[in-house]
């Protein structure tokens, strides 16, 4: 039996809905964690979604960019339009926890056959929602005004010559349709004990942009590299140059930035220095005139690099990118004492800037929005050392479901009836 924490601080008047649920919420949990879907392919994980929704009595729309599903629940009485959202899919990594739900599930990505795992905790949100949609369904006599509930599809990026996630969601029309007047989202963190909240008003999250570089040489044998042009060894160069231009062409003492590399392919022999290498990144600012600083900065900086080695670089941007994570100031605000009744005033607590990304961020730019964390790392556990979001070694305390359920639950409620 899951021990359940659970704030003695909280408003008795749904806790007997909470309560009922709260199994149900671990036992999806535990079903979506080992039955994992890469972006764009939850087709399990929807449909199981869809048809919880629509038992409930639900107004549900499946198959909105691609597999996401859509419900609007009406109080009958006046009021405002809320939207929650919840993320469904996984990633290509191959878990490595030994809890007994672990995913073995495989499937394609890039051309690769991968692992896939909930490492980021979009599996809890799923099942959270799912539930909060049960929760309020069942308590509609006491609300007032819609909710519509929001099951995304891709929130880590859809693949490769695809298109998805929330910026999808809202070119099929879904705020024109429904016109919510707010949104609300949460989302699982490592790096908070189970029992804390975080927020930030402004910007919370980073401006996620991917990048491509391909760097063409001349193909030689290995024991004569001088018949040739390695691009090896430039790509190895324009790796460690483009460490410099966050370090040293950047002034970060109000913002941060980063500039990672994620992908290195190239060759396929141990004595072939091979044509060309593949290289693709990410990089994370909170400021505009930053963004457009550093990607000059990359291209020239790769151009030149190819260049004075003999090779040749292209170097692209993805398309689609996220924007910054905003929270609405005004909107912070208000829904701050929710989240103290739940989880008691001590912690719920600022955080600083998040270099992770998220495509919540799509949602506020289209009205007032608020996106907060919710501690899954053991209370005890250092936090500086648990495996974060991503990491193969992922750890959900599951302790922490039924106040996370109750902390977006008690937000929705309360901007409802206030």
């Amino acid at each position: 039996m899951v021990a359940f924490w659970v704030s003695p601080a909280f408003s008795a008047d749904l806790e007997p809905a909470f309560k009922a649920e709260e199994a149900k919420i671990v036992a999806w949990r535990r079903d979506f964690h080992a039955n994992p879907e890469l972006s764009n392919r939850e087709v399990r994980t929807s449909g199981i979604v869809a048809e919880h929704l629509k038992r409930l009595g639900l107004e549900v729309e499946t198959g909105i960019a691609k597999t996401g599903v859509v419900a609007l629940l009406r109080t009958g009485k006046p009021g405002p339009t809320i939207a929650l959202r919840a993320d469904m899919d996984a990633l290509p990594v191959v878990e490595r926890t030994d809890v007994p739900f672990k995913s073995v599930a495989k499937s394609s990505y890039r051309g690769e056959e991968v692992g896939v795992m909930h490492a980021c905790g979009h599996d809890s949100h799923t099942a959270i929602l799912m539930g909060i949609a049960e929760i309020l369904t069942k308590s509609k006599s006491s609300l007032r005004g819609n909710v519509l509930f929001i099951f995304q599809p891709a929130e880590e990026g859809a693949p490769p010559g695809e298109v998805g996630g929330a910026s999808e969601m809202l070119k099929a029309g879904i705020f024109e349709k429904y016109k919510p007047e707010v949104a609300f989202g949460l989302h699982v963190w490592a790096s908070l004990n189970t029992g804390q909240i975080g927020y930030r008003s402004g910007p919370f999250m980073a401006d996620s942009q991917g990048w491509s570089v391909v760097v063409n040489g001349k193909q030689t044998h290995g024991s004569r590299p001088w018949q040739g042009v390695d691009p090896i060894v430039v790509a190895a160069q324009i790796v460690n140059a483009m460490q410099t231009v966050v370090s040293r062409q950047l002034d970060i003492t109000r913002n941060p930035a980063v500039v990672s590399v994620g992908i290195i392919k190239g060759g396929v022999r141990n004595n072939i220095i091979p044509d060309s290498v593949e290289m693709i990144g990410t990089i994370r600012t909170f400021d505009a005139a930053h963004k457009k600083q550093i990607q000059d900065a990359m291209t020239r900086l790769v151009e030149n690099t190819a260049r004075a080695n003999g090779a040749t670089a292209t170097f692209e941007y993805e398309k689609y990118f996220n924007p910054v994570t905003y929270n609405d100031p005004a909107l912070t605000t208000r829904v701050l004492p929710s989240l103290r009744k739940v989880a008691g005033a001590g912690n719920v607590n600022e955080m600083p800037l998040i270099t992770a990304a998220e495509d919540f961020a799509y949602y506020g730019k289209k009205i007032p929005s608020f996106f907060f964390m919710v501690g899954v790392t053991p209370r005890g556990t250092d936090v500086r050392t648990a495996p974060a979001n991503h990491s193969p070694l992922f750890y959900l305390d599951e302790t922490a479901l039924p106040m996370a359920t109750r902390a977006l639950a008690t937000v929705a409620v309360d901007y409802l009836m206030n």
